[in-house]
Parts: C-alpha cells; structure tokens; sequence
C-alpha cells in the first residue's frame, strides 16, 4: 500500500501530511495509525446518529395508513412472529387493521394445513425484523415501521464509523454519517415497512466488518514481521473473527433479498485481494502463493461456509412448521428422521427455484418503476402515499405526500464524486477508491442485466444498498479537497486547507437546507398543494 493510499492523513485531524514515504516505517505504510481522540471517535459520530435518529422516530407512526408495499411485509411479519410462516389473509385486511383488528388470517383446516400457506418471493429475515417491532409495540403503523427505524439509525452510526477507519479521520467520518442522516430515500425507507432498508444495513454491516478485518490482519502481518524470522510466504493469521462476522451480516443481506448475493460474491473476491496486498506491502518474496495457502482456506470458511449458515437459519420457521407454503412438497412413502430431512432439503429448493423463476419472469407495469441507469439521477421516484382532499394547511387544497426520492444534492453530488474516484483509483490504486466502487456497482450495474434481459419491475429504492458508498465516495473527494496541512516556501501555512474546508462545510450546509426544503413531502407533513407541487422538481416525472 502506498503512501498515497492516505494523502491527507498522517498526523493531526484530519492531518498535517508531512511525512515522507522514506521516513514511514513499515507499520505507518502496512497500517497507518489512527488520528485523534478515541472518545471523539465515538462522541462525534454517536451524535451525528441521535441527529437522525430524532429525524426518524419523530411522527414514525405517520402516516396512519398501509403505505405502499407495507401491505405485504406488515402482514407478513405478523403472521411470522404469530405461527412461523406466512399466512394468507382475509378480504380488505389493512383496513381492519387500521381499526384495531388483528384476526385478518386464513384458518387452517384439518388436514389441509398447507392450503392457508403465502406463496412469498422474499427469504424471510426482513419480515422477522419488521416483525419484532410489531411483537413490542403491537400490529400498528409505528410498529410495523418501529425495525426499519432502527437499523436505519443505526447505518448512520456504522457508516460514520467505517468513514472514520478508511480516512483516519473523525471530522470526515461524522460529514459521512451526517450525509446519510439527511438522504431523503434513506429518510423515507427508514419510516417505512419495506425490505431494502435491512438489505442495506447487512450489506454496509458487512462491508465495515471486512474493514476492520483488513486493519487487524495488517496489524497481525506486521507484529509478525517485526518479532520473527521473515519467510518468503508469511505467516497464518489465525482466527478472523471479523471476517466470520462479514459472511454472517452477508448470509443475512441474501436471506432479506437475494440481491444481496452480488455483494457477497463481490465482498469475498475483495477481501483476498486485501489478503494478496497486505502480504506484498510489507515486502514478501512470495506474497501470492502465502495468500492462497493461508489466507484464501480462512476466506472460505468466512465468506463462503458463514454466509450459507447464517441464510439457512432464518428459514427455521419454515423447516419446523408445516404450514409453510410449499413445505410439503416431496413426501417420500418411507418415513423416519432421515428421510424427513431429504424431504425437507427437497421441499426447499423446489420452493427456492420457483421463487427464481418468479423474480426472472416479473415484468408487470407498475406507474413508478424506473430503470436502473435513471436512478442516480433521481428521474423516477416513488410516491409511497398521496393524499390530495385534505383540509387543515391554511389553504384552499391540501396535500400529505411521502416521496421515496434521494436529497438530489447529495444524489448528484455523488455521481460526481464517483467519477472523481474512477479517475483517482486507476491513478492511484488507492484501496478505498477501489473498494467504494466496487460495492457500489455491485449494488447498481446486476439492475442493467434484469432491465435488458428480463424487462423487470424496478423502482428507484432498489439503489438504496448504493447510498452509504455514494457518501463513501462524497467523503473521500472531501477529505482530497480539505487536503494536508502544509506550508508555503515562506514557512506559513497556506490557505488551500482553509478554503477546502470551507468548500465542504458548506456542501453540508446547503445538504441540510435541500432535505429541510424536501422534507414536508417525505415525511407526510400536511402543507398546501401548490407548496407540494413546488417541491416536484421534474413535475413530468415526479408526479
């Protein structure tokens, strides 16, 4: 890793830059050490979460209505929490809800167990999320929304955290957690009972537990390079404790939404390649062959083996309930326990095959589905309630809105930051630019092969997995822009520093008054119409 890997970083927050590549030591190269005070490590970014924290339990229960696709998960996750497996309800369910009525399911008849079973095409952990927030509060819009609150907060926290370790610096990694605390469609899907928002949360869960395993292997490389005899390949590493916690946040990104395979398969080629570049930084004769033969087994257990348990418990409920649609299946004429698990075993990937075929063959028109190369510009977003007869604003017409849309400064802003990173990483081959453009592809180019192949039904908050490393990115172009502390030939500091930090401050500053400006539309805040139809910026597209 070079030097540049950190080029604002090397002493002071978020640093002075003057130390030479000759005057590091292998550790500062291999590892470079983290600036600033611990406690502010955690102060700052655990005050960033309150911030959109507070934005997002305020009012959650608002709207008092099932808002868009809340009608299946809600429901869902209900009957998870109540018999294991989903269940079919009765005819207008979210109304009786809405009154107070939670008997709104199918009775399962004697002998025909499996004809109230749900045929879903979602693994289930996103739903048993959704549904613990409904086993606390009860089944009410702020139950039902109460999950998606939480791990939307807590990404706020996590992102400022991984934002701090990949810069070195605590003012950077809170403008990161403060980005996400004001995205709009972060915002929304935070207050709604949908899945993509625990798909996200695995995924950066992941990416951050990878990470941190990348420090501590390094660490590990270097503690053995200073204290024992060198070989040509290194040495094992041992356990990697992180990277197990990075298959298991992976396993359960795919059991939310089987997009979360595309990370996976992604995550674990990067991580090796993280593997190969540690045992090269620190100067190995053989570094390629040491990281197949000992770190590449590790990543298999970690990244291969961790991720297909974690995805294969949460089917729990399915496997020992048989009402579960399509549990019994395969029935073998033989019984006994051996024959139950194959039943079983078959049952379920007949069930997992037709949710693929499914998903391959979705092509029904919906008026807000978009096409993935529209997303970054937010050309199509996704009104997840309207009402348009209300009175009460002081005005003539009235209207209550929830638009699934990304604050647009941040949404473009990031587009131009990630060509920025394109041209810094094929010049630097720096490990983050890298890193940060490969999770986000994984969660935006796959969209192209499904648009172009198969003509499915997406809408733009499938891009939600995108935004922690659109911010990842802004973030990074930040810290460039903000640059070293440095001195001019007269020994004076410049003025570069000052003006770059000026630069990005006020980003955050105009950040902040754009998703004030957009928030009324996100949040189901009763305002005149012609206020909310002043806030539809691409009126064609957004109404």
């Amino acid at each position: 890793m070079a030097v540049t890997d950190f080029p604002y970083q090397t002493s002071g927050d978020p640093g002075s830059g003057e130390s030479s590549p000759r005057a590091l030591s292998v550790r500062d190269r291999v590892v470079p050490p983290m600036r600033g005070s611990v406690l502010w490590g955690w102060i700052g970014p655990l005050l960033v979460t309150v911030f959109g924290g507070v934005l997002r339990f305020v009012g959650l229960g608002h709207p008092h209505a099932v808002v868009f696709d809340e009608t299946y998960y809600a429901k869902d996750a209900f009957s998870l929490i109540t018999w294991g497996v989903e269940r079919t309800t009765v005819k207008d369910a979210d109304k009786a809800i809405l009154a107070g009525d939670t008997d709104v399911f199918q009775k399962c008849a004697d002998g025909a167990l499996d004809q109230c079973a749900s045929y879903v095409v979602h693994p289930p952990l996103g739903k048993w999320m959704i549904g613990a927030g409904e086993w606390l509060f009860g089944m009410t819009p702020f139950g039902w929304r109460f999950a998606a609150a939480v791990v939307g907060t807590l990404s706020i926290l996590m992102l400022a955290r991984v934002a701090r370790r990949m810069t070195r610096s605590t003012l950077l990694g809170c403008f990161a957690g403060l980005l996400l605390a004001l995205d709009g469609l972060h915002f929304v899907l935070s207050r709604t009972a949908l899945l993509d928002i625990f798909l996200m949360f695995w995924v950066l869960a992941a990416f951050a537990c990878l990470v941190v395993d990348r420090d501590r292997a390094r660490e590990r490389l270097v503690d053995w390079y200073e204290t024992s005899p060198l070989s040509p390949q290194g040495p094992r590493l041992g356990a990697r404790p992180w990277r197990i916690a990075a298959g298991v946040c992976l396993g359960l990104a795919m059991s939310v939404k089987w997009s979360g395979l595309f990370f996976a398969v992604a995550f674990a080629a990067m991580s090796v390649m993280w593997d190969f570049g540690a045992r090269r930084a620190v100067g190995l004769r053989d570094p390629y062959r040491g990281a197949l033969t000992k770190d590449v087994p590790n990543a298999l257990a970690g990244l291969a083996a961790a991720p297909f348990a974690a995805y294969m418990v949460t089917w729990a409920g399915w496997f020992a309930n048989a009402t579960g649609y399509g549990r019994n299946w395969d029935q073998a004429v033989s019984s006994g326990p051996i024959f139950f698990v194959i039943d079983s075993a078959r049952s379920w990937v007949k069930y997992q095959w037709q949710v693929f075929t499914f998903h391959e063959g979705l092509e029904t028109s919906h008026p807000y589905m978009s096409e993935p190369w529209t997303w970054p510009l937010l050309l199509r977003p996704v009104a997840f309630h309207y009402e348009g007869d209300r009175t009460g604003c002081g005005a003539t017409t009235c209207s209550e809105a929830v638009l699934g849309v990304g604050t647009p400064l941040i949404w473009f802003g990031g587009l131009a930051a990630l060509v920025a990173l394109v041209a810094w990483y094929f010049a630097t081959r720096d490990w983050r630019a890298g890193a940060v453009l490969l999770a986000y592809a994984m969660g935006w180019l796959p969209w192209f092969y499904f648009a172009i192949a198969s003509n499915r039904t997406m809408f733009l908050f499938y891009a939600i997995p995108m935004v922690p490393f659109m911010i990842l990115a802004i973030t990074l172009c930040a810290g460039w822009i903000i640059g070293p502390a440095a001195v001019g030939p007269d020994g004076r500091p410049t003025s570069r520093r000052m003006y770059g930090a000026l630069a990005v401050g006020a980003f955050a500053l105009f950040t902040l008054i754009n998703f004030w400006w957009l928030h009324p539309v996100l949040s189901a805040e009763l305002i005149p119409y012609m206020e909310w139809k002043g806030r539809m910026l691409f009126s064609e597209r957004w109404i």
